[in-house]
């Protein structure tokens, strides 16, 4: 967990939900009011946000003391617990919606990246995410497809040469975006290639021309993505993407790709069923 960007984000996240100050709980909850609450799960599937919960009641009250019985990536069904928390009660309820925006979604995520981690076991394919994601939540939603057992790609634009479509168009061509990159970096810093293929010519010139460390081969049938592998003949790490669902992402790993990159991971997914319930 990156503490600083986490703390960051947990800040600005209650500037926006709490502003001068949660009126309704003032406004009927006495001063000093003390009392525990319940992560009670409501859902089936993977748990997530568990870690950046536990960020979010320290950064709102010091004091709020968390038991928790259930860790990131379990698996858990309905009426599970997930912790409780204990202390004031308008701590406890400023930080309710930030924790629960937070651990529906990522367990949203973790679930579903966990089924097509799951659909994978046996083949050498594994998942990754992409950058579309809430912006905002980068972060958090890439840390929840870790929690499901899937593999980051870059973060952003900084960590990573990713040359796609528009940039071997708006470059004049594949082997002079390769070649740009290789000027660009022989005086910026260290960074792996990666290069966007939407044909078998594109394939071709990549092959001839070199220099990059992973081949994206996108939105090829499973035909041609299993000729595009056998051409690349394990020279470089490949990756497949663009169409990639739950019910096909066993086909496009038949192929032989190392890894399928699929946005709906975090750009689709249905958040999971969490509420955070007062303890009587």
């Amino acid at each position: 967990m990156d503490a600083e960007l986490i703390k960051q984000f947990i800040t600005n996240s209650l500037r926006e939900d709490v502003g001068d100050g949660d009126h309704t709980s003032l406004a009927t909850i006495p001063a000093g009011t003390q009392g525990k609450a319940k992560l009670l799960v409501k859902d089936e599937g993977i748990l997530a946000g568990v870690e950046l919960a536990a960020e979010i009641f320290k950064v709102v009250d010091p004091q709020l003391t968390l038991n928790v019985f259930l860790q990131d990536g379990v698996v858990i069904k309905q009426k599970d617990i997930a912790f409780e928390v204990e202390g004031s009660v308008h701590s406890i309820l400023v930080a309710e919606r930030l924790v629960l925006n937070c651990m529906q979604r990522m367990s949203g995520i973790a679930t579903l990246t966990r089924q097509i981690v799951d659909l994978l076991k046996g083949t050498n394919t594994r998942v990754l995410d992409t950058r579309k994601t809430t912006p905002g939540l980068r972060y958090i939603e890439k840390w929840a497809v870790r929690i499901g057992g899937g593999v980051n790609h870059r973060f952003g634009l900084y960590d990573m040469i990713l040359i796609k479509d528009n940039h071997v168009d708006y470059s004049g061509g594949v082997r002079q975006a390769i070649e740009n990159a290789h000027e660009y970096l022989r005086s910026n810093k260290k960074l792996a290639i990666e290069i966007e293929v939407r044909n078998f010519d594109e394939l071709e010139q990549v092959l001839q021309s070199g220099g990059v460390d992973r081949i994206l081969l996108d939105n090829f049938n499973y035909r041609d993505l299993k000729t595009a592998v056998n051409m690349i003949d394990g020279r470089y790490i490949t990756e497949a993407s663009g169409g990639i669902t739950l019910d096909n992402v066993i086909d496009f790993a038949a192929c032989g790709v190392d890894y399928v990159s699929m946005g709906a991971l975090t750009n689709s997914v249905k958040s999971l069923d969490l509420s955070l319930k007062a303890v009587k």
